[in-house]
């Protein structure tokens, strides 16, 4: 659960609101800073790569990012949970994104470069900034991970807004493999609605299940649901698994 910095402000301890303060202020700082010819040059570049780098050729177009031009408010957003406890850290992270109005380039920085934590919280802000589907490859590679915290925060407005009919699917279906609830998936009622295709490859994947005699998630019952278009019942699920009483 996210909190505000007004919660934040009544929860922390004297010594974690000063953190934080002069935490946001050098992050407001940066986001005031005038950007040279040089800054808007890498941040174009950082961009169009972002854009245009998936799989393994992201992982290393990724290591390539110098780390020397990091600001000092990224410092700050990885020492987070330190300094305003583990409980808060996610919140503390956002507000700083949000603060500095992260740039391409420094998403992905701290996105590679972080936590597990860390690239959570990226990934639970990237909708609050001005970044197109410029991140999408962080959603990506989120997506292809195993760590449910990860899929979780994928699949959030970013991914809602941002992400190809396609891949959106498979996010969907990801969840379902990794056991994250289908709440997590931001507007999912809305982007199922009527998708046939989604409707076939859950019909399948229920079907799968069944033939080998393992239970269909009700997640998956609710996400099938959905893709009726409106005023149409849902397609059926696959018969369920037999127990051992049947």
């Amino acid at each position: 659960m996210l909190t505000s910095r007004e919660e934040l402000d009544a929860e922390l301890g004297e010594a974690a609101r000063a953190w934080l303060d002069a935490a946001l202020a050098e992050a407001a700082d940066d986001a005031a800073r005038p950007q040279t010819a040089a800054d808007d040059a890498a941040r174009s570049d950082a961009a169009a790569d972002g854009a245009a780098r998936s799989g393994a050729a992201a992982d290393a177009s990724r290591t390539a990012a110098s780390p020397y031009a990091s600001p000092s408010w990224e410092l700050r957003y990885a020492a987070a949970g330190r300094h305003c406890g583990q409980r808060h850290a996610d919140s503390v992270r956002l507000l700083l994104l949000v603060e500095a109005r992260a740039p391409l380039a420094s998403v992905t920085r701290l996105y590679d470069q972080g936590t597990a934590a860390e690239r959570r919280a990226v990934l639970l802000t990237l909708h609050l900034l001005d970044l197109g589907d410029t991140a999408l490859p962080l959603v990506e590679d989120a997506l292809r991970a195993n760590d449910t915290r990860l899929v979780a925060a994928a699949v959030g407005p970013y991914a809602a807004d941002h992400l190809a009919p396609h891949a959106w699917r498979h996010a969907v279906l990801k969840c379902l493999f990794t056991e994250v609830p289908v709440t997590a998936v931001a507007r999912l009622a809305d982007r199922a609605r009527g998708d046939t295709e989604l409707a076939r490859m859950l019909t399948d994947f229920a079907a799968e299940r069944t033939a080998a005699g393992r239970p269909v998630p009700e997640d998956l019952r609710t996400a099938l649901a959905l893709t009726a278009p409106a005023g149409h019942p849902a397609p059926p699920t696959a018969a369920p698994a037999p127990t051992e009483e049947s």
